[in-house]
């Protein structure tokens, strides 16, 4: 290697960290009380990064139209959007088996009743009624109306994953090309303004030559128990394996970051905790019959729903009320022993990446934390980034600089209610922009991307079950 190319390497012709916008009297020696940080006695100084967050509204001045097809969780957070920025989204349409989500979205957006429906059949024999679809069905039920509404002209806003297998997932992507409609993919992450200002320290060249990436998806306990043994997606085959269905946003973000095509994946991973040889001797069919470890169970039904009252949306209950709790935990999966609930999802998950130009990231999902969210490390020729999705470090191996990057989105008043970091309402806002001037490129992802990071998810459920390197076509 020449000096010229030497110094490109290392950073010292091009940027840097000059893009970055430090604020210069934040200013501190490590900005803790002006003491050197034990552990990294190097770093000098620190700073603020300051990014901008981006307004919410698309400043359309006209909205874009969308009837909601599943009017659970999902659809409402991107529906609510309509109330907050009228001027850029409509809600015209609903569509759910469930006639208390359906009645609920029709009130809220004076939805007339002849776009109600009880079945996205129903909705889409019907002749275009909107401009776009969103689609936050079960897993299960993606393939099916996003086929239809494609042929029938709407662009898509679709709930990741794409859908549960390698050939829908082609097939989705085959059929937006046929018709030249646009398909977003809820990858929210990467719209967050947390990854935002993360890829754009990486993209600015101050880390130098990105080389690994190391990315943790820490689940949580009681998020495991909810979702991925009780819940809705407990069986990999009838739903979507869980590095799909909990970590496609994780996969997306890694191959987001680095820019490049994954070519091989390695994998492994078990359901270790969650099975019926490790159920207590004595344990009940259900946490409410009287079983006597529920006590000290920390998976207890009765503690996370009824003490703790966590996860009561699944319920669609009226109010929060203890009778109401208990007698869908005495009816519904969710009040059965973890250890009796026939699900085979992994509750640890490892896989080795390799990307084009030798660029490496390894990614890991644990079920056993005490908290969710994601923990990142970059390591790049000249610098190194780490943060857990509420802030992150910058330190430059150059400059003995340390910057950080901890804005407080919630605290934005139009941000409140925004989930996954204000990610969800910045991808609708995108969304409808692409939409309205008809240009995908207005999107962080295209489809075609999208399903690039899903093959990935695929080949390595490939690579844990056959315990071989896949490479990814």
């Amino acid at each position: 290697m020449d000096r010229l190319e030497f110094l490109k390497r290392m950073g010292m012709l091009v940027a840097g960290a000059t893009v970055l916008d430090f604020d210069a009297t934040a200013k501190t020696m490590n900005g803790v009380g002006g003491e050197m940080d034990a552990d990294i006695p190097e770093i000098a100084a620190s700073s603020k990064i300051n990014s901008p967050i981006t307004p919410l509204d698309a400043g359309l001045t006209k909205p874009v139209t969308v009837l909601v097809i599943g009017a659970g969780n999902r659809g409402r957070t991107y529906a609510r959007y309509a109330q907050m920025f009228p001027n850029s989204m409509k809600v015209v349409g609903v569509a759910d088996t469930n006639p208390n989500r359906r009645a609920a979205m029709a009130k809220k957006n004076n939805i007339p009743k002849e776009n109600i429906f009880s079945d996205f059949n129903d909705a889409l024999s019907k002749p275009k009624m909107a401009d776009a679809v969103v689609i936050a069905t079960p897993d299960n039920l993606h393939y099916e109306p996003c086929m239809k509404a494609l042929a029938l002209g709407y662009d898509v806003l679709l709930e990741k994953p794409v859908a549960p297998t390698e050939r829908e997932c082609r097939a989705i992507l085959k059929q937006a090309h046929k018709y030249n409609r646009i398909v977003a993919v809820c990858h929210v992450l990467r719209y967050a303004p947390y990854f935002v200002a993360l890829k754009q320290v990486v993209d600015s060249g101050a880390i130098g030559d990105l080389v690994s990436i190391q990315h943790m998806e820490p689940i949580e306990y009681l998020h495991m128990a909810h979702s991925y043994v009780r819940g809705n997606w407990p069986l990999a085959d009838k739903t979507t394996p869980i590095i799909l269905a909990k970590s496609c946003h994780d996969l997306d973000i890694i191959r987001w970051i680095i820019g490049k095509k994954c070519k091989t994946i390695a994998a492994d991973g078990s359901l270790y905790l969650f099975r019926p040889e490790n159920m207590p001797k004595g344990a009940t069919e259900r946490c409410t019959d009287g079983c006597p470890h529920e006590a000290e169970c920390p998976y207890s039904a009765i503690d996370i729903y009824e003490r703790r009252k966590r996860h009561l949306g699944v319920f669609d209950l009226p109010r929060k009320d203890p009778a109401l709790i208990r007698e869908k935990l005495k009816t519904t999966n969710y009040g059965r022993c973890v250890f009796r609930c026939n699900n085979d999802q992994c509750d640890h998950y490892v896989a080795i990446m390799n990307f084009e130009d030798g660029v490496t990231a390894s990614f890991t999902m644990d079920a056993f934390t005490p908290w969710g969210g994601r923990r990142t490390r970059i390591m790049g020729t000249k610098g190194f980034i780490e943060g857990d999705m509420k802030t992150f470090t910058f330190y430059d191996f150059r400059t003995r600089h340390k910057s950080v990057w901890d804005k407080k989105v919630r605290e934005i008043p139009e941000y409140r209610g925004s989930g996954h970091g204000g990610g969800d309402h910045l991808l609708v806002r995108d969304f409808l922009r692409a939409v309205s001037a008809q240009d995908p490129k207005l999107l962080s992802s295209t489809i075609d991307v999208s399903i690039e990071s899903h093959m990935m998810g695929f080949m390595a459920e490939k690579s844990r079950k056959s315990m071989k390197k896949v490479k990814i076509g």
